[in-house]
């Protein structure tokens, strides 16, 4: 077995109301700054011991589609690194 970072970017849909998202990018318009989009996102990062990268990947996105994300309003990415 070898040990790996699976990092899971859990992403609402495009169309979905995003408060969080549209609080900063006003906050930020405010300071100066131009935006044409701002989304907001949740990070987890997984330690998690597998045969291979894909295995890992394998196992990251079953616990998205478990638990970390709710298909029906979030799109995410897995990305997997060797620690």
């Amino acid at each position: 077995m070898t040990a790996y970072t699976a990092t899971v970017t859990v992403r609402l849909k495009r169309g979905v109301l995003d408060p969080e998202a549209e609080t900063t990018q006003r906050a930020l318009e405010r300071l100066g700054f131009e935006l044409s989009d701002l989304r907001s996102a949740d990070r987890f990062e997984l330690d998690l011991d597998a045969e291979d990268a894909d295995a890992a990947a394998a196992r990251a996105d079953e616990m998205a589609e478990r638990l970390l994300a709710n298909p029906t309003i979030h799109d995410y990415e897995v990305a997997v690194t060797e620690r």
